[in-house]
């Protein structure tokens, strides 16, 4: 039962954090674009910490060297990547290009309707297999959503939102992550191979959302001692998985 209490109290936390939004709007928009920036950086070492260190290798762990783990690997990156073509939608959150701003706003719904609800099943997914999985895959999930979820907040904000409603709608679609958790477990409870598919599909997706999402990015920004910041914020996040890998053993 000590599992589930992890589950659900770590999914609700990471629901929570779509209200961080209201700590940034004081703050000037240069010094937020600054600070997202450095999440963003983290965020990507993270993710990339915890596939390389932990899912995977878990995944591995039978030492068969299955070839189903590498495929479903890459199920899970093309996943994101049909799943950002359907929503129109990008993790990151920058806006790059002219679009409408209601029409942006339903699309960030829609996008973190989505996403939010597969948070809730890569965290079940992880602390099913083990708790010392699940802890790092929180963790990871909780270092993404920090920038994703300021970032969240200005666009509705920007596509004409109050600043209270923007909150709401922000906070409701980030309480899909317990619909996914709870799908996760009843699928993992009647399904005996779950584990061996949510693991190495959980980390294609963080691959594809560090590398295809938040480093391009990173890589708009060309000043020098910036570009360093950035690259000691995802060497931190990599070092995070790293450090978690060494407690847990």
């Amino acid at each position: 039962m000590l599992i589930y209490f992890y589950i659900f109290a770590g999914v609700f936390f990471v629901s929570a954090l779509s209200l961080l939004g209201l700590f940034f709007l004081p703050l000037s928009p240069k010094f937020v674009e600054r600070i997202t920036l450095s999440l963003v950086s983290l965020s990507a070492g993270t993710l990339l910490g915890d596939a390389f260190l932990h899912l995977l290798p878990e995944a591995a762990e039978g030492g068969d060297g299955r070839l189903s783990i590498w495929l479903w690997a890459l199920v899970g990156l093309i996943f994101f990547f049909i799943l950002e073509k359907i929503v129109h939608w990008r993790h990151c959150h920058i806006q790059t290009s002219p679009v409408h701003p209601h029409h942006l706003g339903v699309m960030n719904l829609v996008g973190d309707i989505l996403h939010n609800f597969f948070d809730g099943v890569v965290i079940a997914g992880s602390f099913l297999v083990a708790p010392a999985l699940g802890w790092a895959t929180l963790i990871a999930v909780i270092a993404h959503e920090i920038p994703q979820e300021i970032g969240d907040f200005g666009v509705l904000i920007y596509a004409g939102y109050s600043r209270n409603r923007a909150l709401f709608l922000n906070f409701a679609t980030a309480l899909s992550a317990v619909l996914g958790a709870l799908v996760a477990v009843v699928l993992g409870s009647r399904i005996d191979n779950f584990s061996d598919l949510i693991i190495p599909f959980t980390a294609g997706g963080f691959i594809y959302i560090a590398t295809a999402d938040l480093i391009p990015e990173l890589k708009k920004e060309t000043a020098a001692h910036k570009s360093l910041i950035q690259l000691l914020c995802i060497i931190s996040g990599v070092a995070i998985m790293l450090i978690l890998k060494f407690i847990f053993e």
